[in-house]
């Protein structure tokens, strides 16, 4: 799920997104979004689906506090299993997150402030892409789903939330 408005990177995403899906057997559907109705369409849409979950795309329409409320609250409802960007977002409800670890980027950002305070030119500096990512588990969100996490899901998460 994603706004094509504030996610014009999505396409980046998709083809891998849509590959990994297809190769374990299950068909991938870009779910754009941009209202309050349109999410709860999708959400709803998705409950005559035995089989069916969610990706959240970290987009800034998406992501926000009121819309992560909202999705995790629809998730719940109609028992969709939905996966998040942040970890922020399993700790109010959600059922699982995998994605970059926040505080380890903003760590990384000091030594580059500092470069530039030093006066080093940004355009020097090279790109750095996340390397550290963290995955989260609610349990108590996967029992009111029906779901059993499986042991080795767990051992691996940075966080499981009881």
């Amino acid at each position: 799920m994603f706004n094509p408005q504030t996610a014009p990177y999505f396409s980046y995403y998709l083809q891998p997104f849509e590959d990994a899906a297809r190769s374990r057997g299950l068909e991938p559907i870009a779910a754009s979004v941009q209202t309050d109705a349109e999410i709860e369409s999708v959400i709803a849409g998705l409950s005559n689906e035995p089989t069916a979950g969610l990706a959240i795309m970290a987009d800034i329409f998406v992501t926000t506090r009121h819309n992560i409320d909202l999705i995790v609250a629809l998730a719940a409802r109609h028992r969709v299993p939905t996966i998040y960007p942040y970890r922020s977002m399993v700790t109010t409800g959600g059922l699982a997150s995998y994605g970059v670890d926040g505080p380890d980027l903003f760590r990384r950002a000091a030594a580059y402030v500092d470069r530039i305070l030093k006066g080093g030119r940004p355009t020097d500096l090279p790109v750095q892409l996340p390397t550290r990512f963290e995955l989260a588990v609610n349990v108590k969100t996967a029992k009111a789903l029906g779901l059993t996490i499986p042991p080795t899901l767990l051992f691996q998460a940075d966080e499981v939330i009881q």
